[in-house]
């Protein structure tokens, strides 16, 4: 299956507090920090909020604050597929100038292989295979994304922590009912 999803860039900005501002080339902005457990809260411009995990394998689990989930999967080189594949967010911030202009003209795959959508759904035992597998990753420090904090070329956890990063999805709104089903309905021109 070829994917042609909608790409988005993104820049990063690290600010007094230590948090991080990025800011969208659709024009939305995402205030996240750290949380002392590794994973990452953030609120965006259009009032949703959440709390990142990066699994293993590149997965990311993204909690809303009403309880809804979804999840991510690193593409590696500042790269993060959404939406079942149908958005990519590209971190221009970790290759700047250049190259980052590059990776976005080019498209998804272009030069730097397959995508790899992530999965609709994992079940809390999927979840907890990936959780120890991340903490292996990041025990050994390296794997195919370094874990939280592992340092690898690929990892797209979280600018203000590391090089590379992309976490990004459409929010939904908040209240209201979503499974893996309305996936496909969400309007993907209204991302962010």
């Amino acid at each position: 299956m070829k994917l042609n999803p909608r790409v988005l860039t993104y820049q990063d900005e690290v600010l007094a507090d230590g948090s991080l501002r990025r800011s969208f080339s659709d024009g939305r902005y995402e205030w996240r920090r750290r949380l002392p457990d590794g994973r990452v809260e953030w609120q965006d411009s259009q009032g949703y909020a959440g709390v990142d995990e990066l699994l293993g394998d590149g997965i990311i689990k993204r909690t809303f604050n009403n309880g809804q989930v979804i999840y991510a999967r690193e593409q590696g080189y500042g790269r993060t597929l959404w939406h079942g594949g149908r958005v990519l967010t590209v971190n221009q911030t970790s290759f700047g100038g250049r190259a980052g202009m590059i990776l976005a003209s080019m498209g998804a795959g272009f030069l730097l292989g397959s995508l790899i959508p992530p999965p609709e759904f994992l079940s809390p035992e999927e979840e907890e295979m990936l959780r120890q597998k991340a903490l292996q990753q990041q025990q050994t420090g390296y794997g195919s994304y370094g874990g939280i904090g592992g340092g690898s070329v690929d990892t797209d956890w979280d600018s203000s922590y590391s090089d590379d990063s992309a976490i990004q999805y459409e929010p939904v709104e908040q209240g209201s009912e979503f499974d893996s089903d309305d996936i496909g309905d969400l309007d993907i021109g209204d991302f962010g």
